[in-house]
């Protein structure tokens, strides 16, 4: 019985030494190893997403950069804090007018 089994092309292959230890290496490389191809496609998912969020920090701060150009005249920074933070000459007084907007009331 055994001797018909060895006769058999699929037995041969099988039981080929160099098949099956590159077969483990491939299943260890693939799978187990510590540097394996599963960890390599997470960590270059990784890296895609860190060079998106460089490129997203970069225009941040071109845009930072190009505010900071823009506060060094006097009258853009005094307009700048009057905008954002409510600041005012001497002697000066400040209304702030709210508008509520019709759709976000309920009173209909």
């Amino acid at each position: 019985m055994f001797k018909k089994l060895r006769t058999k092309k699929w037995f041969s292959l099988a039981t080929n030494l160099y098949l099956l230890v590159g077969m483990g290496f491939l299943v260890w490389m693939i799978f187990l190893d510590a540097n394996s191809l599963i960890v390599h496609y997470q960590l270059d998912a990784e890296i895609r997403t860190l060079k998106d969020q460089k490129i997203q920090l970069e225009k941040e701060i071109a845009a930072d950069n190009k505010a900071l150009k823009e506060l060094q005249d006097l009258e853009k920074l005094e307009k700048y804090a009057r905008e954002n933070y409510f600041m005012k000459k001497e002697g000066e007084e400040i209304f702030l007018i709210e508008i509520n907007d019709s759709l976000l009331t309920s009173e209909n």
